[in-house]
């Protein structure tokens, strides 16, 4: 399985977080989704990951989609709980 960060603005709440989350677990081969609606990255799990229905996904539920986080390892756990 593989993991991917994504960058996602317009997220300012718990509610946005659930509503990109969401989204995102209706795609299949997703096993796992993490937004943190603060730094504005969202973790993705799973095989495969298509970036493009990631995209789809998070611009359907009304938020811009700015592309993979170039900054963190994707392996890294930065805030799963």
């Amino acid at each position: 399985m593989s993991t991917q960060i994504f960058v996602v603005e317009g997220m300012t709440c718990k509610n946005c977080k659930a509503h990109v989350e969401n989204g995102i677990k209706t795609i299949e081969g997703i096993e796992e989704v993490d937004a943190d609606n603060v730094t504005g990255l969202v973790k993705v799990k799973g095989d495969p990951i298509n970036e493009e229905m990631i995209r789809s996904a998070i611009e359907h539920a009304g938020y811009r989609f700015k592309g993979a986080d170039k900054t963190t390892a994707p392996g890294s756990d930065i805030w799963l709980s």
